[in-house]
């Protein structure tokens, strides 16, 4: 059984029609890429025709602010992709005259854009023999092959890699990429695999060991880090107090509400009186509601968020607080908590029913 052939003779019948794959733009390539790293493929599409039609090429992507690409990025997540491809859009439209890259070297000296990136956008736009590995691919590999090395240890990355690149079919790589992501996604998937259709299991080591469960192997490192974050929302209808985050932290450069951070669980009434809130927002402030805590899950990190309506007769304004209209709120870049709570407090107040 020759492993490329039957995998790409499986993607041509049973692939899925999605658009990056009717071209070889290496622009238009790249947006997907990036947009569903970390991301299903049904929660990147709309965000991918949002931004193709915002910015239809280089040249247009590189002269939108920061502002704009958060705006357009909020609620996918993991925010730094859009500021990386601000940053690498105005490099390619200085470096290569609008014209995106379509060869590895190139790619890969881009910010945001890794081994796998680089590869993907490459072999699918230039034909060019370079193996991908994401995801998806790890998993075929390491079910089909038997390899219990670890998918995030130095060794195992580099063996999975090695191994990709062995079986890589050289005369058309791209078809071959394509087809390996692909099998990963929709019948060697992380629960359930549909190994009965598989196009390779009578080769398959996890399929005939019964070993689907325990492959691939991954190192837990990661350790989740619980955060207290109690918000304020101090309006009078028309204006809400804003802040703007700095570059240090989670949300970089995006939009929320005055914020203390408490260092364990708080009760939101006393949170008030702490020191911070007195100074800020004086002695006399008065809660008026409450709303959470509310549960947010980020990578590596879990907040628990608490909303505070706040009424005060004087505010001591932070460098980085601002006041501004209601009807403005739906221009600010907000990370999807924050929008969301905002949406909802003054659509019911039927003051202001604005949309993402």
């Amino acid at each position: 059984m020759n492993f490329s052939n039957e995998i790409t003779q499986w993607y041509s019948n049973n692939k899925r029609d999605l658009p990056w794959r009717n071209t070889t733009d290496a622009y238009t390539i790249w947006l997907s890429e990036i947009i569903l790293q970390q991301t299903r493929v049904e929660q990147g599409m709309p965000y991918f025709y949002r931004f193709l039609e915002h910015y239809p090429n280089v040249a247009a992507f590189a002269a939108a602010s920061e502002d704009d690409i958060l705006k357009l990025w909020q609620g996918l997540g993991y925010y730094s992709r859009g500021r990386n491809m601000l940053t690498t859009a105005r490099l390619v439209n200085e470096l290569y005259k609008g014209t995106f890259p379509n060869q590895y070297e190139q790619l890969i000296k881009l910010k945001g854009i890794g081994e796998y990136t680089a590869a993907a956008i490459s072999s699918f736009s230039a034909n060019e023999a370079k193996a991908v590995v994401d995801g998806n691919v790890y998993r075929v590999l390491a079910r089909y092959f038997g390899i219990s090395e670890p998918i995030n240890s130095t060794k195992g990355k580099k063996l999975f890699q090695e191994t990709a690149n062995d079986i890589l079919n050289h005369d058309n790589p791209g078809l071959h990429n394509q087809a390996m992501m692909e099998l990963g996604a929709i019948i060697c998937k992380p629960k359930s695999p549909a190994c009965g259709i598989c196009p390779v299991n009578i080769g398959c080591h996890a399929f005939l060991n019964n070993a689907t469960t325990q492959l691939p192997v991954k190192l837990k490192t990661v350790k989740v880090r619980e955060r207290y974050l109690n918000y304020f929302l101090i309006t009078d209808g028309e204006k809400v107090l804003m802040n703007k985050r700095g570059m240090k932290d989670i949300w970089a450069n995006m939009y929320d509400l005055p914020l203390i951070e408490t260092s364990e669980k708080p009760d939101p009434y006393e949170v008030v009186q702490l020191s911070e809130a007195v100074e800020y927002f004086g002695s006399d402030a008065e809660v008026i509601e409450v709303s959470g805590p509310l549960t947010h899950i980020l990578t590596h990190q879990r907040l628990k968020v608490n909303f505070i309506i706040l009424k005060s007769k004087g505010i001591k304004l932070k460098q980085e607080w601002f006041y501004t209209e209601v009807e403005n709120l739906k221009n600010l870049a907000m990370p999807q908590i924050i929008f969301i709570f905002l949406t909802n407090f003054f659509t019911f107040k039927n003051n202001f029913p604005f949309s993402n």
